[in-house]
């Protein structure tokens, strides 16, 4: 777990996942006391400068004692259906090199059922000697050449961050994306622009049925379009300034 003044959340996420053979935090800085609870609550504690999110976590995941890594969040909490599966999938010889788990989130105080926000599968458990994060800044993702098998249960994504304060870190997201991508040389054109939040509206609203989360899913995925669009403007800013 990478974590930075997650003080009101890692002990229950730390406590959702008792099967753990260690558990590993690496902090990035915290002024509250995220560290003082994760150590009582049994952790192994690294305090390293933040490098962002895919280093950072293949950081944590290099000082692991074990191959077999699960990765969390710390306001996420692992279903104790999740758990299970986990258990039964490392008993033997397990039958892929990386596990992806439905997340389900939750927004506006509901738990999202369609959209974007349920299933949003993503792999957390897997071989690090087969597997990695990708080392990008921001929505970093795992990254193998094997096999990925899917665990039934659920990681409940609990966030109990405020509207202001998700908007915001939409608004962090989408600078480093659009830097990222500068970086890279990749350019955003009109038509990508106006297509990219469009496209995200119809598939996760509609096909998606995100339009069944009432306001809570609409909102959820009304954000998304609009940070979608973000990004592509903000590149398209950066390549606007760049000298003739």
């Amino acid at each position: 777990m990478i974590t930075r003044d997650a003080a009101g959340q890692i002990a229950e996420c730390l406590a959702s996942a008792p099967f753990a053979g260690e558990i590993v935090v690496v902090d990035s800085g915290s002024s509250d006391d995220t560290v003082e609870i994760a150590r009582r609550c049994g952790a192994r504690v690294i305090v390293h400068p933040w490098q962002g999110f895919g280093p950072q976590k293949n950081f944590a995941v290099a000082h692991a004692a074990h191959d077999w890594v699960l990765c969390l969040d710390a306001d996420e909490r692992v279903s104790p259906e999740l758990g299970a599966a986990i258990g039964a999938a490392l008993v033997s010889t397990p039958a892929a090199i990386a596990f992806a788990m439905a997340r389900r989130n939750r927004f506006l105080g509901r738990w999202l059922r369609h959209g974007e926000g349920y299933p949003d599968w993503i792999v957390r458990l897997f071989d690090r000697r087969h597997a990695r994060w990708t080392d990008d800044p921001v929505h970093e993702n795992v990254t193998t050449a094997g096999s990925i098998a899917r665990l039934s249960g659920d990681l409940l994504h609990a966030s109990a961050e405020s509207l202001d304060a998700y908007i915001a870190k939409q608004n962090r997201y989408t600078t480093i994306q659009a830097e990222a991508m500068h970086t890279r040389g990749e350019r955003a054109s009109v038509a990508r622009l106006v297509a990219s939040p469009l496209a995200r509206f119809v598939r996760f609203y509609v096909l998606k049925l995100g339009f069944l989360d009432g306001v809570a899913g609409f909102a959820h995925i009304a954000i998304g379009c609009f940070a979608s669009f973000m990004k592509y403007a903000k590149l398209r800013a950066l390549s606007a300034v760049e000298p003739q």
